[in-house]
């Protein structure tokens, strides 16, 4: 059977095929099961993705954790709380605990290192180049207290002044814009590029190169209504010293 044949069953490019032939990509798990129902092979790809440990994150993020891994420059849209990999231990903590999810304290501290770990990876000065872009909700919404946020928002501001990072804020004021939800455009050294959309309990991988002409056209134009990287800095640093001071939201609107 040709890649595209298998591509167009499975759907997925003959190009992704050809990837997961060659090890470039991992399949999720999803794919796996998919793949074994084209091909008749009775569960075998669905036994060793469990077997090679594909499994340290939720199932619709899994996949597309091995292409960050991997990734040269990430390109991020979050319109609802802050990117894992920028995200602190206490603020991790407090999304797990107030997730809706029935979390055991071994959970929620085996995530929480994943989550450390994950962005440590990803973060390190030998890491890939980094642009995030931060609706204001993700600044405004209280995760676990307004000490927690504080400190989040100070190593937010930390991370954009020290390393190879650009950080935005689209600001309220900048109205509607192209995106919602997360984002994630990444390109690779050795492969396409990529993208990752996710929602509620969802998360989708996309390939095909009209999709991501879509995604990227979006990312650009919430990119230029976005406040620039100094004057985004400010405002999150403005906005961390309400959460301190307990005026939290005076200050930081006098500056959108």
């Amino acid at each position: 059977m040709s890649q595209e044949k298998l591509g167009a069953l499975v759907f997925v490019s003959g190009g992704y095929i050809g990837q997961l032939e060659t090890a470039v990509r991992v399949p999720q798990l999803d794919l796996s099961k998919r793949i074994d129902e084209a091909l008749s092979t009775g569960g075998v790809l669905e036994r060793l993705h469990s077997l090679l440990g594909f499994t340290r994150f939720s199932d619709y993020f899994e996949h597309a954790s091995d292409h960050e891994a991997r990734a040269l420059t990430i390109s991020e849209y979050a319109g609802q709380i802050v990117p894992g990999v920028l995200q602190t231990p206490e603020y991790a903590r407090a999304l797990f605990l107030d997730a809706g999810t029935i979390w055991t304290e071994e959970q929620i501290v085996a995530n929480v290192a994943s989550r450390m770990e994950r962005g440590q990876r990803i973060t390190a000065p030998d890491g890939p180049e980094l642009w995030f872009i931060l609706d204001e909700a993700v600044l405004r919404r209280v995760i676990g207290s307004r000490q927690i946020m504080a400190h989040q928002l100070r190593h937010l501001a930390e991370m954009a002044r020290l390393r190879r990072m650009v950080l935005q804020v689209v600001t309220f004021e900048a109205g509607a814009h192209a995106l919602s939800g997360l984002l994630c455009l990444m390109t690779f050294d050795d492969a396409p590029p990529l993208a990752y959309s996710e929602s509620a309990y969802a998360g989708q991988l996309l390939d095909d190169p009209q999709m991501l002409a879509k995604c990227h056209r979006a990312y650009d134009l919430t990119r230029a209504t976005a406040l620039s990287a100094r004057a985004s800095l400010a405002f999150i640093q403005s906005i961390a010293e309400g959460y301190e001071s307990g005026k939290h939201g005076s200050a930081a609107n006098s500056m959108a």
